[in-house]
């Protein structure tokens, strides 16, 4: 190999993409991950991440094994034990106690600069890995022996497998002509850090409006992160009010179960989009994370999603390798996207249908979820399965991601 070669390229340094890199780099492969910035690496006190994550715990696991985690909790994670989840219109309602499967906590939620930092960091302490930043892509042209990348800078980038974890917008994706399906959700997330007057017990909170869902994400310090999904015109209305109107109208939203919610910084939007990419593997190129699925926030699984791909793509090169067969063959990729296009796309149709059910405030429709959340609350075995699978209980994890 030339200097510019490398056994995988992987187009984006974030959460995704540098996990994944790092997978790569445990397996001995040589990876050069091409990033547009590097993350931040300092911040002042006391300030928080617009955007956080809730990480299940087959996330942690992913984490742990790649080194990061003990990083991750210093720079600063909140567990939370709680859910509570309830519905606007019909009192329907459902509470998860990890303590009730004798667990400690029920994931984490931790800022996205954290896990983008201590994931880096990993990658800077690796001789197999080359960070290639501030970087421009210009171009992409298959070749006899993979992918090659062409940068602003006239440099060209060899490799026998590129993988995409450059976001739900995509370039690799839009380069390789892969097609997507979807569609833009009239919402957009409102996303703030506030100060509730009452402690949040360590419990996500989750309220359904016929607006779109309100998240209130539980910080270690007692204050929370919110997510709160409104339509076109609602949400206008929300960014345009002052402080104290918003952190009103917060409150009434949440229907005081804080007590009086302050905005304690800065607020920003994003739109909401559902998107699935046709496929997701090409010879000598796979797309992971948004890069090939984008899904509503209301469960938090984003992140997850995409750690899994991350996990289970690099699962499949081990395979290979010990096969001894090309990374970049599609018996190897194929096999990723079988295991993961399957699950991402019930995942993506549930999201949505939750969306939908608890966006309308037709009568019937909410007399009905709210007997079906109320009735999943008393129904033991139920409860039990929607908590394992958020504790990574389920079957078919790749190894990365297993107990």
């Amino acid at each position: 190999m030339n200097a510019n070669d490398s056994d995988v390229i992987v187009v984006g340094g974030g959460m995704v993409g540098a996990a994944f890199a790092l997978a790569c780099a445990d397996q001995g492969l040589g990876v050069t991950v091409v990033e547009a910035r590097a993350p931040r690496r300092t911040w002042p006190a006391g300030e928080v991440d617009l955007r956080v994550s809730a990480l299940s715990r087959a996330s942690e696991r992913i984490l742990r094994r790649l080194g990061a985690w003990e990083r991750i909790t210093e720079l600063g994670v909140s567990p939370y034990r709680q859910m509570r989840v309830w519905d606007a219109g019909s009192g329907g309602r459902i509470h998860f106690d990890a303590a009730d499967l004798g667990e400690p906590d029920l994931g984490h939620i931790v800022e996205n600069r954290v896990l983008q930092l201590a994931l880096w960091e990993r990658l800077e302490s690796r001789p197999e890995v080359t960070l290639v930043w501030p970087a421009t892509i210009t171009g992409l042209r298959r070749t006899p022996d993979g992918q090659e990348l062409v940068l602003a800078d006239g440099r060209h980038l060899q490799g026998r497998l590129l993988v995409a974890a450059d976001g739900r917008d995509s370039l690799i994706r839009d380069l390789a002509q892969i097609p997507t399906r979807g569609w833009d959700y009239d919402q957009r997330a409102i996303v703030a850090t506030v100060t509730p007057a009452q402690w949040h017990q360590e419990t996500a909170w989750q309220r359904f409006l016929p607006a779109g869902p309100l998240a209130l994400l539980p910080l270690a310090d007692g204050r929370c992160s919110i997510v709160w999904s409104a339509g076109g015109s609602r949400a206008d209305e929300l960014l345009a009010l002052d402080d104290a109107a918003f952190s009103d109208a917060l409150t009434e939203a949440s229907e005081h179960r804080l007590g009086l919610i302050r905005v304690a910084g800065p607020r920003a939007a994003v739109a909401l989009r559902l998107q699935h990419a046709q496929r997701y593997v090409e010879p000598g190129l796979a797309l992971i994370g948004d890069a090939a699925h984008a899904i509503h926030p209301l469960a938090g699984q984003g992140v997850n999603l995409g750690l899994l791909d991350a996990a289970e793509l690099a699962a499949a090169l081990d395979l290979a390798r010990r096969r001894r067969r090309d990374i970049g063959l599609l018996w190897t990729l194929r096999r990723y996207e079988r295991a993961r296009r399957g699950d991402n796309l019930a995942m993506l149709a549930a999201m949505d249908a939750f969306k939908r059910l608890f966006g309308t405030d037709l009568a019937p429709v909410a007399a009905l979820r709210g007997l079906g959340l109320s009735l999943t609350d008393r129904w033991a075995p139920a409860k039990r399965l929607l908590m394992d699978r958020a504790l990574g209980r389920n079957p078919g994890l790749p190894p990365l991601a297993r107990p």
